[in-house]
């Protein structure tokens, strides 16, 4: 199965690869970039795979590569994939999940011909260097990943891009479900019963557990879902009890999460383009009335490709304060970069540039005199894994009137 998106592949290859694991099949799965440990991108039934396996696999890799001295020399992400493929087979998995690198049509992914499912979970301007100044562009670059006459899955996209995406399907006859958002709904008694702490989403007939925060992952869960119905037609069995096990167990480390750190609490989100940031600010705006200072701490780190003004015009409103650091150990925007591009997008925030990561959010939390302030992390997901590397972190519930159930502006 390969999944390819702009935002939300990640958190769509988590949800289906836990459905399949609930199944009783033997799962793959490979996503990138890791958070902490390289071992992250390649995982057997959930768990990273071993680091003795994994240097197995890679070594193998590279006794191939040596048989071919005039082939050009594949990138690190190349290397790193054809090892996945080679440990997938010798862990014997049932299905591997596939999540592309970037893009897809000319991604190292990109290599199965006759995949059980292939989907798009959504289109967005990010990497466009290399995929396209436009959503056309773009989305004809994702859309690559579509094979002739195989079963394929859409999240909902701009008209730009899914007037390309469609036309590629009308051209490979690609049978294909066009996944709608799920919909929260109220839990049958029967359901409070199992499981009361997390809300319910429901998607055509299926109602499912959905512990992974903010609406956008209504999206994203339909998208797995519907991934799911395209995996039941061709005979796979996947009942509708591992559907809900399989979401209420499903994790994705890095992306909005409630972290504890010492004695205070965070949001954190490796938000890092336009749409993900104007995403992760809706699901703000819905939980700041439960904090009487109701400007945010932003720590924020970004890479300097990325488009830094558009994210911080997101993200900074009037009061907000900025504590910006640069990314450790790639090639980041400094602190400086960022303070300055937010004096001009939102003149009325108060910007403050930090020497590293630690200084950023120990300010940042100090001077919210947390909990009756919110401070949030994000940009970087290099950034955000440095801070799992190097703070003793842990995951808390968030608070009670985070968006996790229904409400009127859903």
């Amino acid at each position: 199965m390969h999944v390819a998106g702009t935002n939300g592949k990640g958190s769509v290859c988590a949800a289906i690869a836990s459905v399949l694991r609930a199944a009783g099949y033997r799962v793959g799965r490979y996503t990138s970039p890791h958070l902490v440990r390289w071992n992250e991108r390649v995982c057997v039934d959930g768990q990273p795979l071993g680091s003795d396996r994994l240097l197995a696999a890679i070594e193998q890799t590279i006794t191939a590569i040596a048989r071919e001295p005039e082939a050009p020399t594949p990138t690190q992400f190349e290397v790193l994939t054809a090892a996945a493929w080679v440990a997938f087979a010798a862990e014997a998995v049932d299905i591997a999940v596939i999540e592309v690198g970037l893009g897809g049509r000319l991604d190292a992914t990109n290599v199965c011909d006759h995949p059980l499912v292939s989907a798009i979970v959504s289109i967005g301007r990010d990497h466009w260097q290399r995929l396209g100044d436009s959503l056309a562009a773009i989305a004809g670059e994702k859309a690559g990943i579509l094979k002739r006459d195989r079963p394929a899955v859409v999240g909902v996209l701009p008209e730009e891009a899914r007037a390309v995406v469609a036309e590629k399907i009308a051209a490979l006859t690609c049978p294909t479900i066009w996944a709608e958002p799920a919909q929260w709904t109220t839990p049958t008694p029967a359901e409070a019963d199992r499981h009361s702490a997390q809300p319910i989403a429901q998607w055509r007939d299926l109602r499912y557990p959905l512990p992974l925060l903010g609406d956008f992952q209504l999206q994203n869960s339909a998208v797995a879902m519907a991934a799911i119905v395209q995996l039941r037609s061709q005979g796979w069995t996947i009942p509708d009890a591992a559907i809900w096990e399989g979401m209420e167990q499903v994790r994705w480390p890095g992306r909005m999460e409630w972290l504890r750190w010492g004695d205070r609490v965070f949001l954190l989100d490796g938000a890092h383009n336009v749409e993900a940031a104007e995403r992760l600010r809706v699901y703000v705006d819905r939980v700041v009335p439960a904090y009487p200072d109701r400007s945010i701490h932003w720590v924020i780190a970004m890479l300097a490709v990325k488009d830094l003004s558009g994210v911080l015009t997101a993200l900074l409103r009037p009061g907000d304060r900025l504590f910006a650091f640069a990314v450790e150990g790639h090639s980041s925007a400094t602190a400086e970069e960022l303070v300055t591009i937010a004096t001009q997008v939102c003149p009325q925030a108060i910007t403050i540039a930090c020497e590293d990561l630690t200084t950023a959010l120990d300010q940042a939390l100090k001077l919210g005199e947390a909990p009756d302030h919110l401070t949030v992390f994000c940009g970087s997901l290099y950034a955000i894994g440095n801070a799992y590397r190097d703070l003793p972190l842990e995951p808390v519930a968030p608070p009670v009137t985070s968006p996790r159930s229904p409400s009127p502006s859903v």
